[in-house]
């Protein structure tokens, strides 16, 4: 049954008098014709932002993963500065002997070189805290730790590892292993491999992405544009992560994020644009003789007629992402606001270059952009046969499919309602990586909770009565002796150890009942309470973030499309997918199926961050698709005012590109499944899933048949609503 009223078709311009080109027409023009200009200004930005480019790993944030104001950041900095810089941050010395117990001058010895070692680096305190027996030496004397202090931040100390780690290995004889672990050693190692897997991912990708854009374009030169263009936004963008860098700490998963999602989005962009200048050109030359074909008018009026439609499209697009990504940094979280500021930053080189650079690099090649055509696509440009087909298909029995894929979806999504979530475990990390030997090391000698000691700071006053509260709490193994500060402060330290590893619920309930009750003053903290209270914020900003990122969203469609209906209906759909990835994620990492084709140990949660930063990206993603599909469709209905017609031509001349440009997506993202660390490979997943059910479910089956099922008042605006958007139009 179709939902049909009479439409309101757009007014048409007066024949005699043309409609004056908009401002995304003219930027294609002047683009166009100074496009010499625009190949120098983005020379200037490339090789200028391309010289700090090559330092943008080893320049980068390494930590940052803590929840500002929170307890126990305030403990960390109480006992970096009180307690010779034996907070989390501190950098813990494994002695694990490989044959009986360690001789004190063993200990000694090893003391005496790791301080040898770090003595001139600022960064670290100068006073090594020497293994006791009892607290920090096994009870069969085979494993020893000794503590080198913090003396810098968080972000300073992981470089610091990352610059001693390798001498401190080497201190190993044939009778003993030293490992350095703690917080710090765990980011370096963590930041090394994922930093490895996300190189080893794009190199294998970047064949494979131009392998689909030949096959999907038909011809080497036109596949090859999105790649340079890409590859001109990911060096400017890694040169401004450098720079930012000087002024705030930016953290290195800035650029790992960056560098996945701006080749994906980069290469969606650059589709939709090369594809629609493509057909323009062929539209423009057709009749003409060969004279009179590619004539710079013919390819300035291409340029700008591209603008007018894809680049209005693409700008949407962008703007969409920047604006889901903005709402992630409400959360107080330094690695994950910079995280969001660094795909950010890429995303605005992208578009920036996909608004200027393309247009005037397609101008100059005008009908040679088909250069290197394959012989079975010589001369097809413009509306896809086959999505037609499809397009004609749905708008026959639209129910149907749109039943059935709602369905897939909804079945999918129900798991998210089981998720759970926690900061990772170590077993994200290799388990040839030192930190991960040293931790299991810990736990074997000293208990499961050992690795992740809880500190409570409290004054001489109450820390008897703090320590008494801790050592009688079920979750609590044992409670270490009080220790005074090393200056002249009254603040008492006295570090308590879970009975549970630090990423087990067990060990949140007794961090929860400690602070619950211990008296005032007293604080708890530790590496593991960090982990929690990140936690907590990511818990409680998510559901801010998600709600602020669908309004925006809806309100920009709303603006875009000038119609609430579809533009409410683009926002629900595109969430749907969303929940159905999430769905996804919860049956594989969280329950472990299919772990082993994987090749992953499940750790029984999705990583914390994936909710709020995930979110965002898949959504800001299956908008981006949105945005495609429904302004082209819009186009087509301005045209001539038939909205089954809209729906079949927004089907031949778009589907073809999002077709194309998922399987470049989830080839990108599906490659970091092959990354040995978790986070990536479940990145990579994720996003991958998230961009397949999209694609396929929605943007090419349920979003086409709610466009034919809800005919015109898809496109309906009530008067009041009209006079208040802005004029946008896709008509060109």
């Amino acid at each position: 049954m179709s939902l049909d009223v009479p439409p309101r078709p757009p007014t048409p311009a007066p024949v005699d008098a043309p409609s004056r080109p908009g401002p995304m027409a003219r930027l294609g023009t002047w683009t166009a014709v100074h496009r010499r200009w625009v190949y120098g200004i983005w020379a200037i930005i490339v090789v200028g932002f391309g010289l700090a480019a090559p330092a943008v790993f080893n320049s980068l944030a390494g930590a940052g993963w803590q929840a500002d104001g929170t307890e126990s950041v305030q403990v960390r900095e109480i006992t970096q500065e009180h307690f010779g810089g034996n907070s989390s941050a501190a950098i813990q010395v494994v002695i694990d002997s490989r044959s009986g117990p360690l001789s004190q001058e063993a200990i000694d010895g090893v003391v005496h070189r790791v301080g040898e070692i770090t003595a001139a680096d600022t960064r670290l305190n100068n006073r090594i805290i020497a293994p006791v027996p009892g607290t920090t030496i096994s009870r069969d004397a085979t494993t020893a730790i000794a503590i080198i202090g913090a003396d810098a931040s968080t972000d300073d100390m992981v470089k610091a590892v990352d610059d001693h780690k390798a001498e401190l290995t080497a201190l190993s004889t044939d009778r003993y292993d030293v490992f350095p672990t703690g917080s710090s050693a765990l980011w370096s190692d963590f930041n090394a491999a994922n930093h490895d897997a996300m190189i080893k991912a794009e190199m294998i990708s970047w064949p494979i992405t131009l392998a689909i854009m030949i096959v999907a374009f038909g011809s080497v030169v036109a596949a090859g544009l999105p790649l340079l263009l890409t590859l001109a936004g990911l060096v400017a963008s890694a040169g401004g992560l450098v720079i930012l860098n000087q002024i705030t700490p930016i953290s290195v998963w800035a650029m790992n994020f960056a560098m996945m999602f701006a080749l994906a989005l980069g290469i969606d962009y650059a589709l939709f644009m090369v594809s629609r200048f493509r057909t323009a050109i062929a539209t423009k030359n057709r009749g003409l003789p060969p004279a009179d074909q590619n004539s710079h008018r013919i390819r300035h009026e291409a340029a700008a007629e591209t603008m007018d439609t894809a680049g209005k499209a693409i700008l949407l697009s962008g703007l969409t992402v920047l604006i889901s990504l903005s709402a992630v940094l409400m959360v107080p979280a330094p690695a994950v606001r910079t995280m969001a500021i660094g795909i950010m930053l890429a995303v605005t080189f992208v578009l920036a270059a996909s608004l200027t650079l393309l247009p005037a690099v397609m101008a100059g090649l005008g009908s040679r952009i088909n250069a290197g055509s394959l012989p079975w696509a010589k001369g097809k440009h413009g509306a896809s046969p086959l999505f037609g087909k499809w397009g004609s298909f749905l708008n026959r029995h639209p129910w149907v499919p749109a039943i059935v894929s709602l369905g897939i979806l909804i079945a999918l999504a129900l798991p998210v309602f089981g998720l759970k979530v926690a900061m990772p475990s170590i077993a994200v990390v290799p388990d040839d990586a030192p930190v991960r030997q040293g931790y299991e090391v810990v736990a074997e000698q000293f208990g499961d909770g050992a690795p992740g000691m809880i500190a409570i700071v409290t004054t001489e006053t109450t820390a008897d009565e703090a320590a008494a509260i801790a050592a009688a709490n079920p979750n609590i193994a044992a409670v270490m002796p009080p220790q005074a500060a090393a200056d002249d402060s009254d603040w008492i330290l006295i570090q308590a150890m879970p009975k549970a590893d630090p990423s087990d619920e067990q060990t949140a309930d007794a961090l929860a009942q400690l602070r619950a009750d211990l008296p005032r003053p007293a604080l708890v903290g530790g590496a593991a309470a960090e982990n929690v209270d990140l936690q907590d914020a990511l818990n409680t900003w998510f559901p801010r973030v998600a709600v602020t990122i669908l309004v925006l969203g809806f309100a920009l469609l709303l603006i875009a499309l000038r119609a609430p209906v579809i533009a409410l209906l683009g926002t629900v759909v595109s969430l749907l997918s969303t929940a159905a990835a999430f769905g996804v994620a919860k049956l594989i990492f969280q329950d472990g199926h299919g772990s082993s084709l994987l090749a992953f140990e499940p750790q029984g949660f999705l990583n914390g961050w994936g909710p709020v930063f995930f979110f965002a990206m898949i959504f800001a993603i299956a908008m981006d698709y949105t945005v495609f599909l429904l302004a082209t469709a819009k186009e087509h209905y301005e045209h001539h005012a038939d909205p089954r017609q809209a729906q079949v031509d927004a089907m031949a001349h778009s589907g073809r590109i999002i077709f194309a440009a998922a399987a470049v997506m989830v080839a990108v993202f599906f490659t970091f499944a092959l990354a040995e660390p978790l986070p990536p490979k479940e990145m990579g997943i994720i996003l991958g899933v998230a961009v397949l059910l999209d694609a396929v479910l929605i943007r090419l089956v349920l979003l086409p048949a709610i466009l034919r099922i809800s005919g015109s008042r898809a496109w309906w605006s009530p008067g009041w609503l009209d006079r208040m958007l802005p004029e946008i139009s896709f008509k060109h």
